[in-house]
């Protein structure tokens, strides 16, 4: 009786351009992240791939079409989550709770890529090719927006405070965290966003009338 033949454990031909792929794009990322879309060549990408310029165009045929694809995959992951989130929560406290928690763990796993967000989206809203960057920021943008609103109409948050600058606040001072947050650090991101949602709940949550009638 013969041995079966061992299984063939090596990449399929249909596995390996897509794992090589995403090495490219995690390079691109990183590059845009830290020099700049501008400031970032095709040799820079290739070199820190591991490959040439001339074998990086058989996978990619340009640049920008790095650019599309890295904020593509950023931009619809964060969509996807942030309206599970408002599907699914019991309530405006939860939904910012969660939000500015997965805010946090997305600055903890892909910083690049929120780097590159921050920095290239303002420029690149209004070029026909990058319209899906405006799109999914109107999105994202719009949980947030209505958690705050429906905080106010259900008297969770405070009926005096002025949505918009509480929707802006909120989005600048969690998004910014890239610029300060060190995986290293003494704090996990997940403490870190407990101690942010106490400041910011602290001051945004409805209280309770004083008794007038007590001295």
């Amino acid at each position: 009786m013969t041995a079966e033949p061992s299984p063939d454990v090596r990449p399929s031909e249909s596995s390996e351009p897509a794992g090589r792929r995403q090495l490219i794009l995690a390079a691109a990322g990183r590059l845009f992240a830290t020099k700049g879309y501008g400031g970032t060549t095709i040799r820079d990408i290739a070199h820190a791939a591991g490959l040439t310029s001339g074998s990086l165009y058989h996978h990619f045929d340009s640049k920008e079409a790095m650019l599309v694809e890295v904020l593509h995959e950023f931009l619809d992951g964060l969509v996807a989550r942030f309206e599970r989130v408002e599907r699914q929560a019991r309530g405006p406290d939860e939904t910012l709770r969660l939000l500015v928690h997965d805010v946090f763990r997305t600055v903890h796993e892909t910083p690049d890529a929120v780097a590159l967000y921050q920095h290239e989206a303002p420029g690149l809203r209004h070029q026909p090719q990058f319209v899906f960057v405006e799109q999914a920021t109107g999105r994202v943008e719009g949980v947030l927006r209505r958690a705050v609103a429906a905080g106010q109409e259900r008297g969770r948050f405070r009926p005096d405070l002025d949505q918009s600058l509480t929707y802006r606040f909120i989005r600048d001072t969690v998004w910014n965290a890239v610029h300060w947050y060190h995986p290293d650090g003494a704090l996990g991101h997940e403490e870190l966003a407990d101690r942010y949602l106490r400041m910011v709940l602290s001051g945004i949550s409805a209280r309770p009338a004083p008794d007038r009638a007590q001295p």
